[in-house]
């Protein structure tokens, strides 16, 4: 069985990836899983100067998944050149690097210091998070704002870059379409659902930030229709996620439109999920004759 994809002229050895924000940037989970089983490491998202995040409390579970406001925070690129870019070459996956920034120039400014590390295989533009905005509104939720970040994006880019979309928007296909247009190489999504949870007994808001972006199982059928509607838009490669808790969840994306899978909030609950999510897709391969992971990208019947 060929178990291998490729997004934009990059080859994975099977579609499992991790969630960026979900799994640190690969050296937290190491002890846990086998990084050289997965097709790729999705890092945190990493801006060009340290981000302290959002006051806390920053976490909250909810019925069937979670609510965060991390804010973001990350040690910057120059840490993460120098830490974690030398620990995840010593595995045999795929680097891909989450890209934040509060301006353009931000994102421009981490893309070109990236562009001269080889060893980082895609880069993934969080225009997405409720927390990165301009003008007060998240970049990847006006298709002109996502169409000129993209463009400038790509002018400085030296990998091939995903631009991972929100869900948040009256229309994902429109957010596709723009992005392809500009050039974008895959789309990531869907990004995390803005939600809210209060403390009745406290009658306070659970989070500092008041709101939060859900994940888990119970945004998986939002996250199907939506990667569903993007593939039907674009010709662009997509990289679906939203509460992938089981190889019968990430299979239902492929079928759906997605050629990878990204696993994220359950690798708190269970940090072998991607593991086992890549031996169930294999195992699936196996019970119905399937030779290439790849025919099964889009094969939902009408």
């Amino acid at each position: 069985m060929n178990t291998q994809v490729t997004l934009a002229g990059v080859t994975f050895k099977n579609p499992v990836m991790t969630a960026s924000g979900t799994f640190g940037s690969g050296m937290e989970y190491s002890e846990f899983v086998d990084l050289n089983k997965l097709g790729a490491v999705v890092t945190k998202g990493v801006a060009n100067v340290p981000w302290q995040g959002n006051p806390t409390p920053r976490v909250a579970e909810v019925y069937g998944g979670m609510l965060n406001a991390i804010g973001l925070q990350n040690p910057g690129i120059e840490v993460f050149l120098e830490r974690d870019v030398p620990f995840l070459k010593r595995y045999d996956t795929k680097i891909i690097v989450n890209v934040c920034g509060r301006t353009v120039e931000d994102y421009v400014e981490v893309v070109e210091r990236l562009g001269d590390e080889p060893a980082v295989a895609m880069l993934e533009i969080n225009v997405s998070c409720p927390n990165v905005k301009e003008g007060a509104i998240a970049f990847g939720q006006k298709s002109d704002a996502l169409f000129h970040i993209t463009e400038e994006v790509k002018r400085h880019a030296r990998q091939p870059v995903i631009m991972k979309l929100s869900p948040n928007v009256t229309d994902i296909g429109e957010m596709a379409r723009a992005a392809e247009a500009a050039g974008a190489d895959a789309l990531s999504l869907i990004n995390t659902i803005t939600g809210m949870k209060i403390d009745i007994h406290r009658r306070r808001f659970a989070l500092a930030n008041k709101t939060g972006g859900m994940s888990g199982p119970a945004i998986k059928p939002v996250a199907v229709r939506m990667v569903y509607q993007a593939a039907q838009a674009v010709k662009l490669p997509i990289i679906g996620m939203g509460g992938i808790a089981t190889a019968e969840d990430a299979i239902e994306f492929l079928l759906a439109g997605a050629s990878a899978v990204s696993v994220g909030a359950m690798n708190f609950v269970d940090p072998y999920t991607t593991v086992k999510v890549a031996e169930g897709i294999e195992n699936y391969m196996k019970q119905y004759h399937i030779e290439n992971v790849t025919d099964l990208i889009g094969a939902v019947s009408e």
